[in-house]
């Protein structure tokens, strides 16, 4: 999609009247194909089907934007039922999670002291915590917190970073240290031309680049998207560098590219397939539909059946 076409879509997601209505009538009109349901026990119930087909999960209550403690507390309370439920359940999943979900706008430490419960439950589990990256103005403030966790449960916590932005070659480099876990993506927010790359061309060479420069750097690397060029030329690249499968994973949304999802398993790449549910599905919801037009027709060819 364009960019003025991504932005329009983006700009109409945030009106209420239209928040209101898919709300109301969204998971049955469609939503459900990219969100696993309202409940925890939903999302498990996915992770399993995607298990059986040999494709790992991580999952995520979606939610963020957060400016009330005890909405903040109550995410938190959430993300450790989530930790509590894949080892109760066997499922092979970790967890994903938005910091401003757990209070960033809110206050640094209070974020920080809920984080540090959550990546603690999950050292004490043996299971892993992904940090998504939000909008730019969130990256500073994020990597502070992942520095933290880090340092403390160094095998407990990974980060997401967006190849849109012009910073995040520099971030990798500064954290090199820590020696992390990174979730590469290309970015989904609207940005200002002045911190990221207007051009999809320049976007996906980013991309591209801090692959192949997290794989040279031996660190584990989580290959996230769907298009094939980029997943092509990542499995082109550990194929060229005798790269084991065991240092990196391609990722992939609930209810997108899922036949691809399973030949990759078939040719003996990990897979992970990120999970999302709870009833804040709409922000997460809108930016699929932004991403591609063909997820706008799914929609409305639903609409039109009803």
């Amino acid at each position: 999609m364009s960019n003025v076409a991504r932005k329009v879509v983006l700009t109409v997601a945030e009106n209420k009247l239209v928040t209101n209505f898919v709300n109301k009538y969204g998971l049955t009109l469609g939503a459900s194909r990219f969100v696993a349901g309202e409940k925890l026990k939903d999302a498990i119930k996915a992770v399993k089907q995607l298990n059986a087909k040999g494709i790992c999960a991580t999952l995520d209550n979606l939610g963020e934007s957060c400016h009330d403690e005890r909405v903040a507390a109550e995410g938190t309370r959430e993300a450790i039922r989530i930790l509590e439920a894949i080892n109760e359940s066997g499922v092979d999943s970790n967890l994903s999670v938005k910091l401003t979900q757990l209070g960033l706008d809110i206050d640094h430490n209070f974020c920080l002291g809920n984080m540090m419960e959550i990546v603690g439950k999950a050292n004490e589990l043996s299971n892993f915590v992904r940090i998504d990256m939000e909008d730019s103005s969130k990256v500073d403030a994020t990597i502070a917190i992942f520095r933290a966790l880090k340092e403390k449960y160094p095998q407990n916590v990974g980060l997401a970073l967006q190849s849109y932005l012009y910073r995040t070659e520099k971030d990798m480099d500064d954290l090199a240290d820590l020696k992390p876990s990174y979730r590469l993506m290309k970015g989904a927010y609207k940005e200002p031309k002045e911190v990221a790359f207007p051009k999809k061309k320049d976007v996906d060479d980013n991309l591209i680049k801090i692959i192949k420069k997290h794989l040279d750097a031996g660190f584990y690397t989580a290959v996230a998207s769907h298009d094939e060029n980029i997943i092509n030329a990542t499995k082109a690249y550990v194929k060229e560098k005798n790269i084991p499968t065991s240092q990196y994973e391609f990722q992939m949304l609930y209810g997108i590219c899922s036949n691809l999802q399973e030949q990759l398993v078939k040719e003996g790449h990990k897979v992970r397939c990120y999970v999302p549910y709870g009833t804040d599905w709409y922000p997460y919801f809108s930016r699929r539909l932004a991403e591609r037009p063909a997820n706008i027709l799914f929609i409305l060819k639903n609409l039109l059946k009803k």
